[in-house]
């Protein structure tokens, strides 16, 4: 692969992965459009690396008070301040894992095509709609329970079908079951740390990636890149998220499926 490609899969990967609008259609539609051949395993990895770091590092606090709390509560078999936010992470990351373990393959031979990713991109605008006009927004984070944290593991799982976006399945999930928005994005993104951790390791583990079969430059450059952009798509989603609520995402989903519809003709 070229550094044209490096850079632009990069900041692609990196702004679209913590918003609702699917990365990995953007990524697979990239590479039809201008024709690049497949960007590898290891450069798929390098945007991982990338975008987990930009999310631990942009909720440090958070999970460290998790991290130590659930620890805390393990030794001690009793509740300790957030630490029952730490297992509803946990909980909540089962049904992807699940999905991945099994389905993945499916997924990857079957459901890749444009026409499915058009489907799901007009679908899941469809469903934000909804469930930002719906949605009573009048549960917080404490009030997360662990049939409801179950319920949006579960659409996390959908989300493995491209077209259809980790963060949006789980932020109109949750939006669904009455949580506000501040509620929803930032469980959303907190729950993106198990399971990007997890795919990391899958991609290491099932690839057998040795330091030779690495480009380097590649690498590194698509990480800081995926990086850079995920920390900047983080912290803009949150701060307008109030002002401008879901609707501009609903808008661009559709404006997409209709390129993409453009593009097939």
């Amino acid at each position: 692969m070229d550094l044209l490609q490096t850079i632009f899969l990069a900041i692609i990967q990196g702004i679209t992965e913590f918003l609702p609008i699917s990365s990995s259609a953007h990524l697979i539609l990239a590479s039809d459009f201008f024709g690049w051949p497949d960007q590898g395993t290891a450069f798929d990895l390098a945007l991982h690396v990338g975008t987990l770091c930009a999310v631990v590092i942009y909720f440090r606090h958070d999970l460290w008070v998790i991290s130590r709390d659930t620890t805390h509560s393990l030794l001690k078999r009793q509740s300790v301040g957030q630490s029952r936010m730490g297992w509803f992470l946990v909980i909540s990351t089962i049904p992807a894992a699940l999905f991945g373990l099994f389905l993945l393959d499916i997924v990857d031979s079957h459901l890749r095509s444009p026409e499915i990713i058009v489907a799901t991109t007009i679908g899941f605008a469809v469903l934000l709609w909804l469930s930002a006009k719906v949605g009573r927004e009048d549960k917080d984070m404490t009030q997360l329970t662990l049939k409801n944290i179950l319920l949006i593991g579960i659409a996390q799982a959908l989300a493995l079908i491209p077209g259809t976006s980790r963060s949006g399945a789980t932020i109109t999930m949750a939006l669904f079951l009455g949580y506000d928005r501040q509620t929803a994005s930032r469980f959303s993104f907190l729950l993106a740390v198990p399971i990007t951790f997890l795919a990391t390791l899958a991609k290491i583990s099932n690839d057998a990636l040795t330091v030779s079969s690495i480009p380097w430059l590649h690498f590194l450059l698509g990480a800081v890149l995926s990086f850079l952009t995920a920390i900047a798509a983080i912290h803009y989603f949150l701060r307008f998220l109030n002002r401008f609520g879901m609707m501009p995402y609903v808008i661009y989903r559709l404006v997409l499926a209709g390129v993409i519809v453009l593009f097939l003709l």
